[in-house]
């Protein structure tokens, strides 16, 4: 086998995902998600000052959890210690004097993905065919797993004979993986969810690393990525820009090892969140040489320019990034968005699968993007 299609896809989670980020939005979904991530990253402190508690109440309150450990959104999980003192004033104290002192969390509660939606994402990875599949916002290996040996046969597909998927730092369970059929074969694995810069822990999920051995011989190392998001920080996201800004650098850095050591053939793929003119990618393309299969002539984007729900332009942020000698190997690839939903009045409207009536049987805001790469050139 001569071509190696590889894909990215952001499934969006396969059975369950958090009811805050439900199909259908709601103006509760910024603030909570703001309020979610903020609390569980103050939580780490050594020592809650005085104004340390008051930024976590303000935070239980946006979750609606000063009162009640469960709401509608979120539960405060807590395992040992106390964190929260209740009193009949109304009035919550936070009591916990830091981190060692309790154990718990806030966790965003869940509720099932529509039946339709599970098996149009099906389809969509049966209909683009890719032998090399990066997925984003996966909940677990297992689930992906499972999701693999029994949904695509529901589909009228074969299973994928690899799946790999690490826990990375979102504790939403929104992680990275990989797939792989026809005999790609996935050699080693390394992990980047430990790596550090001055500022703290780089990655919100993972860059996780994988080498494939293809059938034809060459190997090629697939990184597959899934950037900090926008929309959930300040206005103007500056600090979700810094974010990506400084995930970028280091994936540049990745890159540019693997070349130093001898891999020529690396793709970076997944939801990076950001457009390619951005400041915040800006490292990933200035310092790598790093090519976006759209760039190709033989590209198909299927009615839109972008890859996040009708947006064009401004919706590109899911990328086939390929090194200059993967790229030269590369005879087309495209853009599948037939599992995305379009509203009556979207313009060059694309076509969708006839069963998706509905927003919530979308297989996923996002199209699926992919690049073909023949070895014998």
């Amino acid at each position: 086998m001569s071509i190696t299609r590889i894909g990215s896809f952001n499934v969006e989670n396969m059975f369950e995902r958090p009811k805050v980020m439900g199909r259908i939005a709601t103006k509760h979904a910024a603030p909570i998600l703001a309020a979610h991530a903020r609390f569980n990253e103050l939580i780490a402190a050594e020592t809650y000052t005085p104004e340390v508690k008051e930024e976590l109440k303000e935070h239980l309150a946006t979750l609606e959890l000063l009162r009640s450990d469960r709401s509608k959104f979120a539960i405060l999980r807590r395992i040992r210690g106390r964190f929260l003192a209740r009193h009949r004033t109304g009035e919550t104290t936070v009591v916990a004097s830091g981190r060692e002192s309790w154990v718990g969390w806030v966790e965003l509660t869940t509720e099932p993905i529509s039946e339709l939606a599970t098996r149009h994402t099906a389809q969509v990875m049966r209909d683009v065919g890719a032998s090399v599949l990066g997925v984003v916002e996966a909940e677990s290996r297992e689930l992906l797993h499972m999701f693999s040996a029994s949904m695509l046969k529901h589909v009228g597909w074969t299973p994928y004979e690899e799946v790999h998927l690490i826990d990375g730092n979102d504790e939403r369970g929104i992680n990275v993986g990989l797939l792989t059929r026809d005999s790609h074969e996935v050699i080693t694995i390394r992990t980047h969810v430990y790596a550090k810069d001055s500022s703290g822990v780089i990655f919100s999920r993972d860059c996780a690393e994988y080498h494939v051995r293809t059938p034809s011989g060459p190997e090629v190392v697939v990184l597959v990525n899934h950037l900090k998001s926008k929309g959930y920080g300040s206005p103007g996201d500056p600090i979700g820009a810094r974010r990506r800004f400084r995930q970028a650098v280091r994936i540049a850095r990745i890159v540019n090892r693997l070349r130093d050591e001898g891999h020529e053939h690396i793709a970076v793929v997944g939801d990076l969140n950001d457009t390619a003119d951005s400041e915040a990618l800006r490292p990933l393309f200035q310092r790598t040489g790093l090519r976006d299969i759209s760039e190709h002539s033989n590209f198909d984007w299927d009615n839109r320019l972008g890859t996040y729900r009708g947006v064009n332009e401004k919706g590109k942020i899911d990328y086939v990034l390929l090194t200059p000698e993967l790229f030269a190997k590369a005879i087309g690839g495209g853009i599948f968005r037939k599992g995305v939903w379009r509203g009556p009045r979207t313009k060059n409207r694309w076509d969708v699968y006839e069963t998706m009536t509905n927003e919530v049987h979308a297989a996923s805001d996002h199209a699926a993007i992919y690049a073909d790469i023949d070895w014998t050139l």
